[in-house]
This record gives structure tokens, sequence and C-alpha cells, in this order.
């Protein structure tokens, strides 16, 4: 896992949430354990607008760090349901890379399917007027997941990742079919998780990203353990082993794939 001058190869650790209770904390010695472990650029999501003024701060402190806000389908019912403008005003902001995440939540939250659905629509919007990247969450909803973003698309062409993807092959093949990129995490490398590798080994490689999600979801060997962006290599050395390259070969793949999707942070 080595390069030249046993440097370890760069990669991005594409969504995690450095303003998160365990992170936050020790934001400066996340950051310099992430960049000794060769993970040179964090996206940290910013999930409640509300938040969007503290998340920007750390990316701002932090150099390779930049961020993305949005409403989580999981507080869309809670929080004051955003507008286009709202979205669009974040992307005047260098360090802003992303809309969202947003999405689709109906393991805890499918009371507010509704809800969920008109945030969505509005972050699609949002993503389509700005040209930044939309950062989609999705559990339990892959028939409305598929179709909204499908209708989305058709209305007018966007970009898009499935963030921590550990949906069904058929929202996979939907989200590939349009273009969009699937989000490896630390599920990827859980040993009862062979379904899913096979998911991402029939995706095309120049559409895949790799991610913590951090303080969650831990890969082995830390599993059960707070998540941080240093561990993204653990999620990005289970995905060579997918692809059958080196860990140098896969995280540079990546690197390419973050860069075309996620290009205002790349400049």
């Amino acid at each position: 896992m080595t390069a030249g001058q046993d440097m370890p190869p760069r990669i991005t650790d594409s969504h995690c949430h450095l303003d998160f209770p365990g992170l936050v904390e020790e934001a400066g010695e996340v950051v310099a354990r992430a960049r000794a472990a060769g993970v040179h650029r964090m996206v940290t999501i910013c999930t409640k607008l509300r938040n969007r003024d503290a998340v920007r701060a750390l990316a701002a402190a932090h150099e390779g760090v930049f961020y993305a806000a949005g409403t989580h389908p999981m507080s869309a019912a809670e929080e004051p349901m955003a507008t286009v403008e709202e979205l669009v005003a974040l992307a005047e902001d260098p360090l802003c890379v992303g809309i969202g995440e947003s999405g689709l939540d109906y393991h805890y939250t499918a009371e507010s399917a509704e809800v969920q659905q008109e945030s969505l629509r509005r972050h699609i919007e949002a993503a389509q007027e700005t040209g930044l990247p939309l950062i989609i969450h999705a559990r339990d909803a892959d028939d409305d997941m598929a179709r909204l973003l499908a209708e989305g698309h058709a209305r007018k062409p966007y970009a898009c990742v499935m963030h921590c993807f550990s949906s069904g092959a058929g929202l996979a093949r939907a989200a590939l079919d349009l273009g969009f990129y699937l989000s490896m995490s630390g599920i990827a490398a859980f040993p009862k998780s062979r379904e899913l590798r096979e998911i991402f080994a029939a995706a095309p490689l120049d559409r895949v990203l790799v991610e913590t999600d951090s303080p969650y979801l831990a890969p082995p060997p830390y599993r059960g353990k707070q998540n941080e962006p240093a561990y993204v290599v653990h999620t990005a050395a289970a995905g060579a082993e997918v692809f059958g390259l080196s860990y140098a070969e896969f995280a540079a793949a990546t690197e390419a794939n973050f860069e075309r999707l996620f290009e205002r942070a790349a400049a």
C-alpha cells in the first residue's frame, strides 16, 4: 500500500461528517491522521442547513477539506423545507462542492415519505441549476428512489453519487444507467457483504468512489469503533480486491472518478 518514498497513494474520502460528535472535538488531529494515511481530500457533509456555517468553518480551517450541504431525508420532516433558491445560493461558495445529502429513507422515517420526496425534488433541481453533483442517501426506498432520480434526469440531466451505496442491484443499475456514481463505504468491507461486493464488481470501475461516512460504519479492522477519514484506506483495500487491482491502481481510479464528478474540488 505504498508508493515512491514510502508515501501512501493519495486518495479522497468523498463523504464524512467532521462536525458530528466524536470528530469535531479533535478535527485537527482527525485531518492530520487522514493525511498521514494518504487521504489528502475530504468532503464533509452538512445534513441540516442550519448547521451550514459550522460545517463551512471546518472546511475553511483545513486544507483539502470541502463541504456539501442539504437536508438529510431523516430530518426532512423536522427541518424547514429548503427552497431551491437556498440550495442554489450555497453554490456561490467555492468550498461547497455538492448538493446534499438528500434522498429517501423509509427504514426509520417512512411516515415522512411525501415530505422526503418533495425535499428530494428540490435538491435535484438545485443540482440541475448549479451543476454541482447531487449526493444521495437511499435506504429501503429503491423503487421510489429510482423513479424520482429518473424523472428528474429526464427533465434535465444532472450529476449524482449514490453515497454509502448498500441498496439492491436494481437501484445500482438504474443509477449507473443515468450516468451516476456508486460510493463504497465500510459496509462493502464487512465479511457478510458478499452480495454488495458483487454489485460493485458489476459496476464500471470509472463510476466508483470511496468514503467513510464517518463517524459511522468503520471498516474492518475497526468495525464497531468510531470511524474517521483515515480509515477509508481499508475500504479502498477491499475495493481493490473486488476489482482485482493493486491498492495503488484502485486509489488512482477513484481519484480520477472523484475529480470528474466533483470538478470544483479538483480545481
